[in-house]
């Protein structure tokens, strides 16, 4: 039975970056809206049968977005080192991929009009800030990946993918009203990659 594909011979490195697009959604009270940021990694693709094949992945990316309410608007800028480990269909010069990932938190900040604490009745008290977040959200972010791009020539590619996040990202303790409901990743990427040593 042949599919006329022509199927990887060997496991093979690469380097990738490009554009993230993210928000965070899920909050209450506060519309969100996208923000650019980036991201850049290595993969390792590894042939397992035919068209099939296995890609885990290292990156360095930027998840978060802006909140705006009637009180705050801001920006979240949220650094991770994250680990994809995807199924990878190629089917010609179209690939297919999809699997898990998992993503540590490094440093995250914060900037615009934020809620800063609270009045001496009780009220919260906002001001324009800019300002380090690592404790307002969660270390951990687990997510799906799903995404399908284009083999170019001399071990080129081009992609785009959709990261979803599935666990609750906000540790907001010290805050009270819309600072408490869950917060969830979702980053649309658009990327570029070179495997050395990939087909022609």
């Amino acid at each position: 039975l042949s599919f006329g594909l022509r199927p990887l011979a060997h496991a093979q490195f690469g380097i990738k970056g490009g554009l993230n697009v993210a928000e965070m959604t899920g909050r209450d009270g506060e519309s969100a809206s996208y923000k650019p940021f980036y991201h850049v990694g290595i993969f390792y693709q590894a042939n397992i049968l035919g068209p099939l094949s296995i890609q885990p992945e290292v990156q360095y990316s930027v998840a978060g977005g802006n909140l705006k309410s009637a009180f705050t608007n801001y920006d979240s800028e949220l650094h991770y080192l994250t680990v994809p480990i995807l199924a990878k269909l190629t089917l010609g010069p179209v690939f297919l991929e999809a699997g898990p990932q998992y993503g540590v938190l490094l440093s995250a900040n914060q900037s615009g009009q934020i809620q800063i604490g609270f009045t001496d009745d009780g009220r919260p008290a906002y001001g324009n800030e800019s300002r380090p977040a690592s404790s307002q959200f969660k270390r951990n972010d687990f997510s799906v990946v799903g995404g399908v791009g284009l083999k170019l020539a001399s071990g080129f590619s081009l992609g785009g993918r959709l990261v979803a996040g599935l666990n609750d990202i906000n540790d907001a303790k010290n805050l009270s009203g819309i600072n408490d409901p869950k917060l969830q990743n979702r980053v649309f990427q658009v990327y570029a990659a070179f495997q050395f040593g990939g087909t022609k």
